[in-house]
């Protein structure tokens, strides 16, 4: 058979089979993801919220939206405040989609009649802004993608300029992240744990730590401990969800393909994994990073909790630094090259929880070791750094802190 004959009639086949396409999702009752839903009360309004996994979103839109980098989050408003309420789905995401521009995007290439169907129940699913008093309104704001936790404030304002703020923190499945498969109430047996009641306890126990990650036999200094942050499991998941740090995926052949895909097309992946460094004895038990134009630019840190705390709030010991590019060793082929002045990520972290609302008080302590720009010490992959030998002591708060409200502990003074 002649070849174009061939390709003409696959061409006709393909238009013809796009044509029949049909759009059948899954109604809501059918998805588990309401059993996750998490709910909110504050002045006689209830507010629920939901966020499907990506097979989840599929089953109820009938397409492949996490594909197309959208997400739905499901909101139930429940109004028996006597005066009507506006819903602002700004407060969940100043980008979102519109129901027709998320359904747009998923249109059949030949199938008026399904793309039609698909308009219609996107928009049925799509939220009102507009709660009457004594009723209940739920639907679907399209926001753009965010795997592992989604964080988002749900922002509610009454004809009497009433402002209710409900914030939220939803595990989405799907990605597997490295603090969720940690036990914190079992890392230390119950006599390993140490109270302290005073700053001076506190100072001469941070500034007792060691200068430096380890090896995992211990033998080798890798990046500086630089960070201290004080707060519980919550206040410091928290407060960095809120100023837009990312969780990270634990090593797998999953995490590990994209995090290829994107060191070799300079993608950006903003969960991938952390190389191990260790101290007490193990690796790191949790990674946050904040990813920039690439993989090869990112700021990250790691925290290990410590055996003690500090007026009744858990203590966490922590490295961070800033990755400006990629370059060759003999010992990992290729990894990541940090930016030698590790106090200003160090400084970085500080304003970007300011800025946040996340910070409380911060101060200074001893016990990295100082090195000048002109004598650095270097880490276990080779890298220079230099640094003023301070850790930065952050307490950091679950519940917005004003920016003025912030207080500066003067223990030492990075100059010092």
């Amino acid at each position: 058979m002649d070849p174009r004959r061939c390709v003409f009639i696959i061409a006709v086949f393909s238009i013809v089979a796009h044509g029949c396409a049909s759009y059948d999702p899954r109604p809501l009752i059918e998805s588990f993801f309401l059993e996750r839903a998490q709910t909110q009360s504050k002045s006689q309004v209830h507010v629920s919220a939901a966020v499907p996994s990506a097979a989840e979103t599929r089953q109820i839109f009938g397409v492949d939206l996490y594909g197309k980098g959208v997400q739905p989050v499901w909101i139930r408003i429940e109004n028996q405040d006597e005066k009507p309420i506006w819903f602002l789905p700004v407060g969940i995401d100043p980008m979102y989609f519109t129901p027709l521009e998320a359904s747009f995007l998923s249109h059949y290439r030949f199938s008026s009649a399904a793309n039609t169907k698909m308009d219609r129940y996107f928009f049925e699913k799509g939220k009102d802004i507009y709660v009457h008093p004594g009723s209940v309104r739920t639907g679907f704001v399209f926001t753009n993608l965010d795997e592992g936790t989604k964080s988002f404030a749900i922002d509610l304002v009454g004809e009497d300029q009433q402002v209710r703020s409900f914030t939220f923190f939803i595990p989405v499945p799907g990605l597997k992240i490295d603090h969720r498969k940690i036990d914190f109430k079992t890392l230390y047996p119950n006599d390993a744990w140490n109270t302290l009641d005073d700053d001076k306890a506190l100072i001469a126990f941070l500034e007792g730590l060691p200068c430096c990650t380890v090896n995992k036999k211990g033998t080798e200094n890798g990046d500086p401990l630089n960070l201290i942050v004080i707060g519980n499991g919550d206040d410091v998941y928290h407060a960095f969800m809120r100023a837009g740090w990312d969780e990270t995926e634990t090593v797998t052949a999953v995490s590990a393909w994209r995090t290829g895909m994107s060191y070799f097309f300079g993608g950006r992946y903003r969960y991938s994994p952390v190389s191990a460094l260790y101290l007490f004895g193990r690796r790191q038990d949790a990674a946050l990073q904040k990813a920039r134009g690439t993989i090869h630019e990112r700021s990250h840190l790691r925290l290990w909790l410590a055996p003690v705390q500090f007026k009744g709030k858990s203590v966490w010991v922590g490295q961070i630094s800033r990755d400006i590019g990629v370059r060759f060793t003999t010992k990992t082929i290729v990894t990541h090259k940090i930016d030698p002045d590790v106090d200003e990520t160090r400084s970085y972290l500080i304003q970007d929880l300011w800025y946040s609302q996340g910070l409380a008080r911060f101060a200074f302590v001893k016990g990295v070791d100082s090195a000048a720009i002109d004598a650095p010490r270097h880490n276990m992959t080779g890298d220079p750094y230099f640094t003023d030998g301070l850790r930065a002591v952050l307490w950091v708060s679950s519940q917005p802190v004003a920016f003025e409200k912030t207080e500066f502990i003067e223990w030492r003074l990075p100059s010092e």
